[in-house]
């Protein structure tokens, strides 16, 4: 009995002496002390947690080489192999968290809109609350700073660039064709409505490697990755009708909406402007498919529109008038795969297919074109840790026009052309603390047609000054293929290029957004031709150059006054270019050299109302007037209008909305459009481009059915 008491005392003596102390210190990446950090042995249960001085000790039975754990909240999770015989009093140095909230991002040159935003300078809703932008997704960019009124057109300049300067992807897959038809003068619509979009990322410039065939800016939409329930929109409106609805499976779902528009009874209870034969008339509709497999998404989008309008439009030539009857079919179709595999793989792949048709009588000539147009998109991303992640990619964009002129009592003429580009790009983002990033990539593609590679670089950085501060800057080169108005008559040319230098500081805290743009942009081999319209016998070549510098800035307060949401966004250009039939470099046509938009959202409880406002004003824009010497030396008076709007619910899921764009009456003139030849006194004369009507009204009734009887469509309006 004492032999075994002896054994069992002895045995409990050498555990007891075989423990070993770990203690230390743990501390940040500036040495400043971290409390509550927790520190372990893994594989075991012994450790503990730093104290208000960031000291830890603990004690543990196991020896030799065994590893250190040591987690916080805020840092990145640190395992160090350490000899646990002899580890006292050593430091523990912790990394920032890159992935925390308030790490560094990327900002120059981009605007992002979206629930899923890191910092959100539009919300999904403002794409169609915002006053004048009647649901168009364009119409609500053009109260950004970087962006152009040219209400002649409608589309999306930006900086300086031609609208065509601009690409739309739909869940990463290119659109060719993203606006809706038209004639000179009378503006179009974005094809795409905000009924089934849940993000957007608009970049002025500077974008990712990711993308390419486009010199001045790319328009990211993001579909809904999956509906919260099912629901049916009726719409009811004095240009038209629409109708949406949504179901909800298990691992699926399908959305849809069709919209029917018709001006005419519009123009007979307020007339236009316009001289028309047959007012403008569409039936479009838009869905998408979802399927949630075990490790990725399946989406696929398919949009259609066809429409038609005929009218007389004056011309500054005599008192007849041009009729021109034109009809477009389009059709967009789109599938998206987002998925993970292997070890922190991810690979996103898609294919698209657009087809776009034109008839249009021009008098008693006509032209028919048809374009198809694909994209097949293959990107596979790896994060090698949360600091470092490594993207690489490919796409192929093919592209078919064909175009038929017949002349009345007169020969046909055929023109068009078949392009196929191949690009590769590759891309590195590295996070050297959590106030410090990169975006180093590079993209090269070769155009068949123009039998043409180009390597384009892109840098981007980042630097957080403060909590809520940060600097960004980026560089990158850009080409384009000439646009279709050239491509059709001469394949000989090279690709348009640009280079963007962008620095950018960004403040963002509480709902309260700061940014502080500047930039310059080099553009190179911009086409030129010496007709005065671009046509088969004209002589093109790439002569052409410019330049676009400028300040951008823009301020998002929804804090200071109860209900009350608004931004301020001011633009400033200079901009000059030697390109079309230009004899000299100059400011062209549709740049203003400074812009001002102010927005406003403000929601009156007792009126269970939500009232905006938004005043867009830009001075002058250049146009050329053959009556003097010097070229594009006019410029137009400064530009105002200001709409508002009105949403009422009459119920939890009814809605009246009334909205009126330029309230004021102001007679904005976008240009002057001169004859070809001069009159018997020698003057070239002249009409004014003006807007198609002084003030549009628009009033409509939206009506949700729902599961939970409480959505509306007020994120709709």
């Amino acid at each position: 009995m004492n032999l075994l008491f002896t054994v069992a005392i002895f045995l409990f003596s050498v555990s007891l002496f075989s423990q070993n102390t770990i203690s230390g210190k743990v501390v940040n990446e500036k040495g400043i002390a971290i409390s509550e950090a927790n520190i372990f042995i893994d594989g075991t249960y012994d450790g503990a947690n730093s104290d208000a001085d960031g000291n830890f000790s603990f004690t543990t039975s196991a020896t030799g080489k065994q590893t250190l754990v040591v987690t916080f909240l805020l840092s990145e999770t640190s395992k160090t192999v350490i000899d646990a015989d002899n580890f006292q009093n050593k430091t523990v140095r912790l990394k920032d968290n890159v992935n925390a909230l308030d790490a560094v991002i990327i900002t120059a040159g981009s605007f992002e809109a979206g629930d899923k935003a890191r910092v959100s300078v539009l919300k999904p809703l403002d794409i169609v609350t915002t006053a004048g932008s009647s649901g168009d997704i364009v119409a609500a960019l053009q109260t950004l700073p970087g962006t152009q009124t040219v209400g002649e057109s409608g589309k999306l300049f930006v900086r300086g660039g031609e609208a065509d300067e601009t690409q739309t992807y739909v869940d990463g897959i290119r659109v060719a064709q993203p606006y809706g038809a038209s004639t000179g003068n009378l503006p179009t619509r974005g094809r795409f409505s905000p009924f089934l979009f849940s993000g957007m990322s608009f970049s002025t410039g500077g974008y990712s490697a990711e993308y390419g065939e486009a010199l001045s800016s790319v328009l990211l939409l993001n579909t809904q990755d999956d509906p919260d329930q099912n629901k049916t929109d009726v719409s009811l409106m004095t240009v038209g009708l629409g109708l949406g609805n949504t179901q909800k499976w298990q691992k699926s779902s399908f959305s849809f909406n069709a919209t029917y528009i018709d001006l005419a009874p519009y123009q007979v209870a307020i007339p236009q402007k316009v001289d028309w034969n047959r007012p403008f008339q569409s039936l479009a509709g838009e869905s998408v498919y979802r399927y949630h497999f075990e490790s990725g998404l399946l989406k696929i989008y398919a949009a259609f529109d066809a429409s038609r309008f005929d009218i007389n439009q004056q011309t500054p030539n005599g008192p007849d008038k041009i009729r021109v009857n034109l009809k477009n079919n389009n059709f967009y179709f789109n599938t998206s795969y987002k998925g993970k595999f292997g070890s922190n793989w991810q690979i996103i792949t898609g294919l698209s297919y657009g087809y776009g048709e034109n008839n249009i009588a021009i008098d008693l000539n006509g032209v028919k074109n048809i374009e198809n147009a694909s994209h097949l998109k293959l990107k596979l991303k790896k994060s090698f840790s949360d600091r470092i992640k490594v993207s690489f990619g490919a796409d192929y964009f093919s592209t078919r026009f064909d175009e038929t002129y017949n002349e009345y009592s007169g020969p046909s003429f055929q023109s068009g052309y078949d392009a196929n580009i191949s690009a590769a790009y590759t891309e590195a983002d590295i996070f050297f603390s959590k106030k410090f990033a990169a975006k180093l990539g590079v993209r090269a593609s070769n155009n068949d047609l123009l039998d043409e590679t180009v390597v384009s670089p892109r840098v981007s950085l980042a630097y957080k000054v403060s909590k809520n501060g940060q600097f960004s800057f980026a560089y990158g080169d850009f080409i384009q293929s000439p646009k279709q108005d050239y491509l059709k008559f001469a394949d000989h040319l090279d690709s348009e290029k640009a280079s963007h230098y962008i620095l950018n500081y960004q403040y963002s805290k509480d709902r309260q957004t700061f940014r502080a743009e500047a930039y310059f942009k080099e553009y190179r081999d911009l086409v030129k031709y010496d007709s005065e319209m671009p046509s088969f016998d004209s002589n093109f070549n790439n002569n052409g150059k410019g330049y676009a510098k400028g300040l951008d800035l823009f301020w998002r307060d929804g804090k200071s006054i109860k209900n009350l949401e608004y931004w301020v966004s001011y633009s400033y250009i200079d901009t000059k270019r030697d390109y079309r039939n230009y004899p000299t470099s100059v400011t062209p046509h549709f740049v203003a050299d400074q812009s001002l938009s102010l927005v406003t959202k403000y929601w009156i409880n007792d009126w269970k109302s939500q009232v905006s406002f938004t005043n867009s004003f830009s001075t002058g824009r250049p146009y050329n007037n053959p009556n003097e010497t010097q070229f594009m030396n006019g410029k137009t008076k400064t530009y105002n209008s200001l709409s508002m709007s009105w949403a009422y619910l009459l119920s939890q899921q009814k809605i009246l909305y009334f909205s009126v764009s330029n309230v004021l009456g102001s007679k904005n003139i976008y240009g002057y459009e001169y004859a070809s030849a001069p009159d018997s006194n020698g003057v070239y004369n002249r009409q004014a481009v003006t807007p198609t009507a002084d003030r549009f009204f628009f009033v409509g009734f939206f009506w949700t059915i729902s599961n939970d009887k409480k959505t509306n469509q007020l994120d709709n309006l």
